[in-house]
């Protein structure tokens, strides 16, 4: 499989607060990873550094071989790597379906559709995410499992080698997080590289084969969901001394 992302010694600091310390780790191609940690641990902010929405004080990160540190977030969207937000964005007054095909004009999204063309494309991708019923639909009138579907819609319209998936079942119902939960496996079942952070623990360890830890921008501990769960220093740091995470 190789190698698809090596993060290096990575560093972040706003001001006197260290959001990220020293923080390595390398995924897999095709693998499915889960990124744990509670509130403030860095989480975000690691995807935020990945993605070229912040740059590192210092480390590495390296994408398909290529060192991306530092570039622009379309720079490295263009390469394909690709992420969602906790807070859903779209272009509220377009349809849907336009909503997806801005993203299918990326280079890698125009490349995939270049033989059915994009509107053809963009229709295929809001079937897999369930909204072809609303393709035509702006946004702005959408439940909020809808536009989390969507955003996964248009990431996967610019046709990702990896996508990082930040908070997706946040503010979901049970039944929208069982939508989000298929759709996810899916895109990995299609050889798309999996990389997701989550608050709900109990779902995001059910999806996972293996999961980092990481608490006040440290790593912890990267495992088998069972082997993270378990491990002393990921309790404290939920549920402090003598905790168990069910």
């Amino acid at each position: 499989m190789g190698v698809i992302l090596e993060i290096k010694n990575l560093t972040k600091k706003f001001g006197g607060l260290t959001a990220v310390n020293d923080f390595s780790f390398e995924i897999q191609r095709g693998e499915f990873v889960g990124l744990i940690g509670p509130n403030g641990a860095g989480k975000t902010t690691v995807f935020n550094l990945i993605s070229g929405f912040e740059k590192p004080n210092s480390g590495s990160i390296r994408f398909d071989g290529m060192d991306i540190t530092g570039l622009k977030p379309f720079q490295i969207v263009n390469l394909g790597l690709v992420r969602t937000f906790q807070l859903v964005r779209s272009f509220h007054y377009m349809s849907v379906l336009d909503n997806v095909s801005v993203a299918c004009l990326s280079p890698r999204g125009k490349k995939a559709a270049e033989k059915v063309g994009i509107d053809q494309y963009a229709s295929r991708i809001l079937s897999e995410v369930g909204l072809i019923d609303k393709a035509r639909f702006p946004p702005v009138i959408l439940p909020h499992g809808d536009l989390r579907r969507l955003e996964i819609g248009k990431a996967a319209g610019t046709n990702p080698q990896i996508l990082l998936l930040d908070e997706p079942f946040s503010g979901l119902s049970y039944e929208e997080q069982e939508h989000i939960h298929a759709l996810i496996r899916r895109l990995s079942n299609e050889g798309v590289t999996i990389f997701i952070t989550g608050h709900v623990l109990r779902e995001l360890m059910n999806l996972v084969p293996r999961v980092i830890a990481m608490h006040q921008g440290k790593f912890i501990t990267d495992g088998t969901p069972q082997e993270v769960a378990n491990h002393k220093l990921v309790l404290e740091a939920y549920l402090g001394r003598g905790g168990v995470i069910a």
